[in-house]
């Protein structure tokens, strides 16, 4: 600003005043929201600080095949969802990754947000606080609302669908739909503690090329990397006082000359680092130590495929070690058959079921897969639940 007011000894206004002015000046000079900056990591560490250790799982209830029937009216199960997160809360978790989809604000926006709050009195009972997924970019690329079609058999999450749908991205008219809802929704819980942070978008440049392999990933990629960084700054014109993030989840990350674009844009603009990992405990504690020299909090918000190497009982220890924040995809195998292998896109589980589940803690009736893994949880993070149904 030097110049602009280059002596205020000749401004007849009080330093009060002056500073009231300087405010409007560039709250007219300046677009909406500019004020709005990335956390300094220094204060993303002190939020951090005061966070216990994270600890959750990827949630949707046992009775939906996707974001849209855990969320639309006829098919939101707030008892399902108080049950099983009962189970988490046994476990010691204290947060879980869910996903919103932007149709849903799209349909009603005065009754999601009901659920969404419905759901976050269920979670603050049950001492679990949610981070938030807005936009997906794995899956089906055309969703649709309405009753969703019953899961595949054999095939690994068979009815997942990406937010904004193939059609939607295409189309920056409805960009501005997209932008209403992302404040609409993070608007609405801005102040709310029981909010724990925001995931803006889960890895945003996967083409789906085991299973929608007829949509061209290049293009795809080439759209979201334009528009994640308009949807940080949508979210920033909101002043949430919870973290901002969006996880990588492939590529080398030790340094920023040799991540993708998207990852640059990724870290760029998290407040909070997060990060997927699926790999053996040695490739876990590699990629966690290229990313502790950004100097920011970690949370992984994605890991444990059991078939894949990455198991409770290597990563979990290692996560609790370096205070890295551990959510595991899946919790209840349920509708979304994310027990099953990724390969069985290509050749489904019809007539054999796999020995080892790949992902999820639990059958639908409460039973753990393996009751040992109940055990580590407990073990790590304190709790003295003697039996993870009670929900106490």
């Amino acid at each position: 600003m030097t110049g602009t007011f280059a002596d205020t000894r000749e401004v007849s206004l009080s330093k009060r005043g002056f500073l009231g002015v300087f405010v409007l000046l560039m709250m007219a000079i300046l677009p909406q929201g500019a004020f709005a900056q990335r956390w300094s990591a220094q204060k993303a560490n002190a939020w951090y600080a005061q966070q216990p250790w994270l600890v959750g799982a990827n949630y949707v209830p046992d009775d939906a095949i996707n974001q849209l029937e855990m969320w639309q009216s006829d098919t939101f199960d707030p008892k399902e969802i108080d049950k099983e997160l009962g189970w988490a809360q046994g476990l010691g978790m204290n947060t879980m990754r869910v996903f919103l989809h932007d149709l849903l604000w799209q349909q009603d926006p005065a009754g999601f947000k009901q659920r969404i709050d419905t759901f976050l009195t269920i979670a603050d009972r049950h001492h679990i606080r949610p981070i938030f997924v807005l936009f997906d970019s794995c899956w089906d690329p055309n969703p649709k609302l309405g009753p969703q079609h019953p899961p595949i058999p054999g095939v690994h999450n068979s009815g997942w669908v990406q937010s904004p749908g193939a059609k939607a991205l295409r189309d920056p008219a409805q960009y501005p739909r997209l932008k209403a809802y992302v404040q609409g929704v993070i608007g609405a819980y801005a102040n709310d503690r029981r909010v724990l942070a925001w995931d803006l978008w889960n890895e945003p440049d996967n083409g789906n090329d085991s299973s929608y392999a007829k949509n061209d990933p290049r293009s795809k990629t080439k759209l979201v990397l334009a528009l994640l960084p308009q949807v940080f700054a949508w979210a920033r014109e909101e002043h949430p006082t919870q973290p901002l993030t969006s996880g990588l989840w492939r590529g080398e990350w030790s340094s920023l000359e040799k991540m993708s674009p998207m990852s640059r844009v990724q870290i760029e603009n998290s407040d909070v680092i997060s990060f997927h990992n699926y790999d053996w405990p040695e490739g876990f504690e590699q990629h966690v130590k290229w990313l502790q020299q950004y100097g920011r909090p970690l949370i992984c918000t994605e890991y444990m495929a059991r078939g894949a190497g990455s198991t409770f009982d290597t990563i979990l220890p290692l996560a609790k070690k370096y205070h890295v924040g551990a959510i595991n995809w899946g919790f209840v195998a349920g509708k979304t058959q994310t027990y099953l292998p990724w390969d069985s896109w290509t050749r489904p589980y019809v007539l054999e079921k796999p020995t080892v589940w790949f992902h999820d803690i639990y059958h639908p009736d409460g039973t753990p897969y393996r009751e040992r893994e109940v055990e580590i949880f407990r073990e790590l993070t304190g709790q003295r639940v003697a039996t993870a149904g009670n929900g106490s």
